[in-house]
């Protein structure tokens, strides 16, 4: 399965950098291949390591402005444009959607993924994965969302809320099959 992980660049913490290791070891030892934003520093470049270290396919999604911080070692990496075309080839190379700990770039593609969720543009699985409580007050605003009636759909439809590495990856498998 190719595994789209939208993540933070940044250097972060070990309490959200040996969970994201966890989960791509998890995906490395299943055979999988990380679909990603292609950098190879920060949090982006500890799951990049461990997915790679763990038997599995790095396919980055660089964007031109970024080429400099591009993963050498990848399986393959293409180069967008700009980062909306960026975010398209992501979508476009994944069969799901894992929304890791992040900035405003992560918050701007994990709502992208949600919303085409929504309008029923895409059915990948998408799972939130909610490191070290990160992502508590987003999850509340969703949930508020739904009961106060702005999401057409119900929340799980659009989005799995997982604790841990190793329920994200059951989550996906299972969802597609391959468990």
């Amino acid at each position: 399965m190719n595994i789209c992980v939208f993540l933070s660049a940044a250097d972060l913490d070990e309490r959200y950098t040996r969970p994201a290791r966890d989960f791509a070891e998890l995906l490395g030892k299943g055979g999988h291949t990380l679909v990603w934003g292609g950098s190879d520093v920060g949090l982006m470049k500890v799951v990049a390591d461990g997915v790679q270290e763990a038997g599995g396919r790095l396919l980055g999604v660089s964007v031109e402005f970024l080429a400099a911080k591009a993963r050498a070692g990848a399986d393959e990496m293409l180069f967008a444009r700009d980062l909306a075309e960026r975010k398209a080839l992501l979508l476009q190379k994944a069969d799901a959607v894992v929304i890791m700990v992040g900035g405003t770039g992560t918050l701007d593609e994990a709502t992208e993924i949600l919303e085409l969720k929504k309008h029923g543009h895409t059915d990948k699985p998408v799972v939130l994965l909610n490191t070290a409580g990160f992502y508590d007050g987003l999850k509340e605003q969703f949930r508020r969302m739904e009961d106060e009636g702005f999401l057409p759909r119900p929340l799980t439809d659009l989005v799995f809320f997982a604790e841990e590495p190793v329920g994200a990856l059951a989550y996906l498998e299972e969802s597609q099959g391959t468990q």
